[in-house]
């Protein structure tokens, strides 16, 4: 069966030889697995993994098998569908893994895991065995790279490979990088254009991707909104003020027939005012010119008081549907590009970044004062 997963920290685009049958969807406590049944209605199928946050998952459809991070804890796999699960990550130093993204490169899929504290590290055997691209720990100002909350270690939370060239790799540290390698993970240097020095202890770099079509339109989200680059990260222009909807963007992904569509997700302020007002008002937004204008969903995005962390798109022969999770477990899906959402699922753990669902009901640590900043 055509198979999809939803996670805040991994792949989020799928081609897929039909509309998705699977939706495997990470978690703060383990692996739900949604099924579509003949009416087209979904439900729960199988929970995995229970008491595990769950930060990224990845599917290879030529294996079946299913690669799930683990905050904290390593990577682990299944190949029966979530039923049970071994070690995947031999070698793999960090306490947590954090990130998983696949691309292909010369016909077969290469993986790459960030981790908390920062390391990447590449599988080109689906994740067996790992290669430590050890120089990003050490890239320029590592030093003062700093996550604001306890326990304080950074973590690398993105990452994208330039299609035409795989030795090119951009890769976003939560805070304090925008890093780019030109040789494979050799050597890195960071891409700090886009912000001011003043500013550097704030650099929050959520997603970084490249335009489809146009490698070199580089697009990132971040904590002080989303910035564009026309030529591979060398200079910047935000292309978000103070006056946009979405506050504090995370997910973005762009519609597979149209570059010029796109769809971010996220708060409507960073999540100390989610602290203050016991909100974070998340939505969804659409962009039909590169990200110059934004609206919101003709039909409306159903808030909340929850964020929409996870955000996933599969595009099939016919058409494509998009896939939203949030901090209060439920999970909805578009079949019109994103002009309409219908709730397929709730009453999930939550779906998002650790503390970010108890940060929204007042149950996380600290004061509002004393939680600025909040990554």
């Amino acid at each position: 069966m055509t198979t999809a997963c939803l996670s805040t920290n991994a792949t989020n685009t799928f081609s897929l030889a039909a509309a998705p049958q699977v939706l495997h969807i990470a978690t703060v406590s383990g692996v739900a697995t949604l099924a579509r049944g003949a009416a087209g209605t979904w439900s729960v199928s199988r929970h995995a993994l229970d008491g595990d946050h769950i930060s990224a998952l990845h599917f290879d459809a030529a294996t079946g098998t299913l690669l799930a991070a683990r905050i904290p804890g390593g990577l682990v796999r299944s190949t029966d569908g979530g039923e049970s699960w071994q070690d995947s990550s031999p070698g793999v130093a960090e306490p947590s893994t954090y990130s998983l993204r696949g691309f292909a490169v010369g016909g077969k899929t290469v993986l790459y895991l960030g981790t908390e504290p920062v390391g990447l590290y590449r599988s080109e055997d689906g994740g067996q065995s790992w290669t430590d691209l050890a120089a990003v720990r050490t890239a320029p100002m590592h030093e003062r790279w700093q996550f604001p909350s306890p326990d304080h270690d950074p973590h690398l939370k993105t990452l994208t490979v330039d299609p035409r060239d795989a030795a090119v790799v951009y890769a976003g540290v939560e805070q304090g990088a925008l890093l780019k390698t030109t040789d494979g993970g050799q050597t890195w240097r960071d891409l700090d254009q886009f912000v001011d020095y003043d500013h550097f202890v704030y650099k929050d770099i959520h997603q970084v991707t490249l335009r489809p079509g146009n490698p070199d339109e580089v697009v990132i989200t971040t904590g002080l909104g989303i910035f564009r680059s026309a030529d591979a990260g060398e200079s910047w222009t935000q292309l978000t003020d103070s006056s946009f909807r979405i506050g504090y963007p995370d997910q973005l992904v762009y519609a597979p027939d149209d570059a010029q569509r796109m769809f971010v997700a996220g708060g409507f302020a960073t999540p100390n005012f989610w602290v203050e007002q016991k909100t974070a008002k998340g939505t969804v937004m659409i962009s039909e010119d590169g990200g110059q204008t934004w609206r919101a969903p003709a039909g409306g995005f159903p808030e909340s008081r929850a964020n929409v962390e996870a955000l996933t798109i599969c595009a099939f022969p016919g058409g494509y549907e998009i896939f939203a999770g949030t901090t209060e477990g439920e999970v909805f899906v578009s079949a019109d590009k994103g002009e309409s959402w219908q709730k397929i699922a709730s009453g999930l753990p939550a779906i998002g970044k650790p503390t970010h669902d108890t940060l929204i009901v007042g149950m996380g640590y600290g004061s509002p004062e004393e939680a600025l900043p909040v990554a």
